[in-house]
């Protein structure tokens, strides 16, 4: 069993910057895939941010790159999500999610995350 726990999320004006982090509880053998999702109302959910576990590229949707970025502390087991510059289109409520075991030459399609945690919530004013 494998719980993760997002915290981070709140309010800010734009053009501030928050640090979203998503503590894993649990065994994952090393090797996967965390990524952060958000989801707007009214809209379907998103990738935003993607990265292995084990190193390698950094991989962004457009509308966060340059802003956004994804880093994971293994031995805390723990994912971030520093987000700069945040734009009112940025509010959405942000999940982090992580995939079972995988090799890094077959990156997950949205459907293969496995692991999911239960959101936080970000809105960002003009």
């Amino acid at each position: 069993q494998v719980d993760l726990v997002e915290s981070g999320g709140g309010s800010v004006q734009a053009g501030g910057s928050l640090r979203l982090s998503c503590a894993a509880s649990g065994y994952i053998a090393n090797g996967y895939y965390v990524a952060w999702f958000r989801q707007a109302p009214g809209k379907e959910r998103e990738v935003i941010a993607v990265v292995y576990s084990l190193g390698g590229n950094r991989n962004y949707a457009d509308s966060v790159k340059g802003r956004f970025t994804i880093s994971i502390d293994n031995a805390k087991s723990t994912w971030y999500l520093q987000m700069n510059s945040l734009k009112p289109e940025d509010t959405a409520m942000y999940f982090c999610a992580a995939t079972k075991y995988r090799e890094s030459w077959n990156p997950p399609r949205d459907r293969d995350y496995f692991y999911w945690g239960q959101g936080t919530q970000v809105t960002v004013s003009s």
